[in-house]
């Protein structure tokens, strides 16, 4: 281990940010904490069975997810409140596994996702100006807040950019841990003529080490209301959160990832009587 020069430690005693006394100034950490995501996401390619909780106001689900190559293989075990019968879950993973056209659905929208995302992270060192508020533990803190100079590209990208709030990096591994946002004023679709979106929305993503050096969102948090043509009302509104993360085989297939969603689906419903 390289030997911590009395200078260095000084700056952890006195609780000064370790990046501010080797001359790296915020926005530079941001970027690399970018960079290192945008690289660790192409260099992933496990596959991962976990369960979901995922609440809308169109609908509330409890679901296990199995990731494939292929797409993700879905058991929903709870819907609004209810239970789905077992037959009718082995009904329906049936049914999207002989539906190959919904299964191009679903990877051209999961495609589109990982776009935005990565668009919207790739935003995060120039949309915000950026403040170090220290360490707390193992994760550096950072404060943002827009940057008048940032024109954003489109829709999803002013409303991102009209965020301040703090983000959360983990120290060791230069891995995003949070992000956690409020929208401090309205945003106007055409000068509000076809919509707003009001102040005060919040979003918060959560994200942990689930297997060595590799990292997932856990919990996601998005709290955005306004309106559109008048009548019509925006509304992004949702509360998920993702546990009992289990590796799965680089190369599983859909019928595969079927059995351990049924297996692994019914050895936690025994044992937790489907308390999740």
């Amino acid at each position: 281990m390289r030997r911590i020069t009395p200078w260095l430690l000084g700056a952890f005693i006195l609780g000064l940010p370790v990046a501010a006394v080797l001359g790296e100034d915020p926005k530079q950490f941001v970027q690399q904490a970018v960079q290192t995501e945008l690289t660790a996401d192409s260099n992933d390619h496990s596959h991962w069975l976990y369960f979901e909780i995922d609440r809308r106001p169109e609908r509330a689900v409890k679901q296990w997810v199995a990731e494939t190559r292929a797409g993700e293989l879905r058991r929903v075990i709870e819907r609004n409140g209810q239970p789905v019968s077992p037959d009718e879950q082995r009904s329906r993973l049936e049914s999207f596994l002989s539906d190959q056209s919904a299964q191009a659905k679903q990877r051209k929208g999961s495609q589109h996702d990982d776009k935005q995302a990565a668009e919207l992270l790739q935003m995060l060192p120039n949309a915000f100006l950026w403040t170090d508020e220290g360490t707390r533990g193992s994760k550096r803190i950072l404060h943002f807040k827009p940057d008048p100079k940032f024109n954003p590209p489109d829709l999803e990208a002013r409303v991102f950019a009209a965020m301040e709030g703090d983000m959360a990096v983990d120290s060791e591994q230069h891995r995003i841990v949070s992000l956690k946002g409020r929208l401090i004023h309205d945003v106007k679709i055409l000068g509000g003529l076809l919509g707003n979106l009001d102040a005060g929305g919040t979003f918060d993503v959560e994200r942990r080490e689930t297997g060595k050096k590799v990292w997932q969102i856990t919990e996601t948090h998005v709290h955005i209301q306004g309106h559109a043509l008048i009548f019509k009302s925006i509304s992004e509104q949702e509360d998920d959160e993702k546990t009992s993360f289990k590796p799965l085989p680089a190369d599983i297939s859909m019928q595969q990832a079927e059995k351990d969603l049924l297996d692994e689906g019914e050895r936690t419903e025994v044992a937790e009587g489907v308390t999740h």
